[in-house]
């Protein structure tokens, strides 16, 4: 049965990855992997089915071909920098095909066989390990080298787990589990090339968690089930686990296989692949809709009204005779500007905006946003402080528009230290697998913001301003990912916030 789930877990990524189009070298690397383990396990499984030579042969295929595709993925993972190099690969490569070739000789009745192939296995395996090893210790503190120390210590006890098997042929009570970890595995390694958002450990391992909850939540549904109306003898628990493993992870390749084939067949019949819970998701858009086309209208009708009580107040201002008259209508006046500030932040959250994005040095973008705090906004009691890498690679992004986000957080960040404090900004490159990011840093040192509000800073019109409109993060956020970026933020009350900034850079 282990031996049966490793093989479906192996096609299941491949086909998901496949379905996917992500045609970069990793993917592809990754996906021939698990088309390799499919074959060899799918062998094995059916060997000990039906017997055949046929499908012995198959087994032993796929288990030669592995060693030169993990060497090729591994050169791919780790940028080409460690070990292994285009040489090794097409040694494994060669090696490996005279093997295959021999399998239909006399070799193939060699008992040492399955010895000589573990044997050839393990010394590319751990040479790739060992390149793992080296690239974490020669990479700096980072996103990536923390991403490889999750992939090594995956590794490392997948290794010491599987290991476990040969003492359960010498009669110790060890479960043969080396095929289920090994899926795991596969899965984790999933998890790590598709979803370069997530470094934190503990988002990898809640990510982990929910297919868990999910596998065991159909495991008890079928045991329940089967014991309630079945009339056979039920299945043990372990085989349940394992197939309600495989369901869980299969329906998301094959609901996008079904969608594929549906948008060929009946191209206008995409709503029925929409969930029931995704329809309040779908009303959202349709209302963001509706704001879009809304707001230029409504911001002219307010506008204009707007600008007549302004210009009348101007008027009565200048013919008024007493100060207390006066002092009145400059109230007005300053009002008249607070709502037209306002209608223009409205405005610009609502409309829609077309990005003049251009290959743009971001370390250049900061200054001239520090340079426009200095002259503007910026108290005698707080310092700017600057950590701007200066080996950043370009970033195709909207310069005015980033401008505004640095702006608009800055400017927060500067209501938040009243009694001063430091502003600092940094820049920092972030290596991943689809060519890196860079990463803009902007923290202050002021009153930070509260727990039960962190989830509601970026929401429209959220504020905890007197006088605020509450549109100046929400704006960033989408500013940020209309060009494809992320932003988050991390406070502590009392210490200060720090905003985080990701950009993909220019390929």
């Amino acid at each position: 049965m282990e031996t049966f789930v490793l093989a479906t877990v192996g096609l299941i990524i491949a086909v998901s990855l496949f379905i996917n189009k992500r045609r970069d070298p990793l993917h592809l690397s990754f996906t021939a992997l698990c088309l390799a383990i499919f074959f060899y396990k799918g062998g094995a499984f059916s060997y000990r089915v039906f017997s055949g030579d046929f499908w012995k042969i198959l087994e032993y295929l796929g288990f030669i071909v592995i060693p030169p595709i993990v060497t090729q993925f591994t050169r791919i993972l780790l940028n080409q920098q460690v070990l292994v190099s285009k040489r090794d690969v097409a040694s494994t490569s060669l090696f490996s095909f005279l093997i295959a070739v021999a399998l239909f000789s006399p070799l193939y009745e060699w008992p040492y066989l399955n010895a000589f192939l573990y044997l050839y296995n393990g010394i590319v395996l751990a040479v790739c390990y060992m390149s793992l090893i080296i690239f974490i210790r020669q990479k700096n503190a980072g996103v990536e080298r923390k991403r490889m120390v999750y992939l090594a210590v995956a590794c490392g006890v997948t290794a010491i787990l599987s290991s476990l098997d040969i003492l359960s042929h010498y009669g110790y009570p060890f479960p043969p589990f080396s095929n289920l970890f090994i899926a795991v595995l596969l899965y984790f390694i999933l998890i790590l090339i598709t979803h370069l958002q997530l470094p934190e450990l503990h988002e990898l391992m809640a990510r982990a968690l929910v297919v868990s909850i999910a596998t065991l939540f159909a495991a008890v549904t079928i045991i329940l089930v089967t014991g309630l109306f079945g009339k056979g003898p039920i299945l043990p628990f372990t085989q349940i686990l394992l197939a309600s493993f495989i369901i869980v992870i299969a329906i998301e390749p094959l609901h996008l296989a079904l969608k594929k084939i549906f948008g060929y067949i009946y191209p206008d019949s995409q709503e029925i692949f929409s969930s029931l819970y995704t329809l309040d998701e779908k009303l959202e858009k349709e209302k963001a809709m509706l704001l879009e086309e809304m707001a230029p209208v409504l911001a002219h009708e307010i506008r204009n009204p707007l600008g007549s009580i302004k210009g009348a107040a101007q008027y009565l201002r200048s013919e008024a005779d007493t100060h207390e008259n006066q002092r009145l209508l400059d109230v007005i006046i300053e009002e008249v500007d607070r709502l037209n500030g306002v209608v223009s932040q409205f405005l610009n959250y609502a409309k829609p905006y077309m990005l003049n994005v251009k290959i743009q040095d971001v370390n250049q973008v900061i200054e001239k946003a520090i340079s426009i705090i200095r002259a503007s906004y910026l108290s005698d009691h707080i310092a700017i402080e600057k950590e701007l890498r200066p080996d950043l690679p370009p970033v195709p992004v909207d310069a005015e528009q980033l401008v505004q986000v640095i702006l608009n957080i800055s400017f927060n960040a500067i209501e938040a230290m009243p009694s001063g404090g430091s502003l600092i900004f940094r820049t920092s490159k972030i290596e991943g697998d689809t060519g890196g990011a860079v990463g803009i840093s902007i923290r202050d040192t002021g009153s930070g913001i509260r727990k039960e509000d962190m989830k509601n800073i970026f929401k429209p019109f959220f504020t905890t301003k007197e006088r605020g409109v509450g549109l100046g993060l929400a704006i960033c956020q989408r500013i940020v990912k209309n060009h494809g970026g992320h932003l988050r933020v991390k406070s502590i009350p009392g210490q200060g916030s720090i905003f985080y900034i990701r950009l993909g850079i220019a390929h």
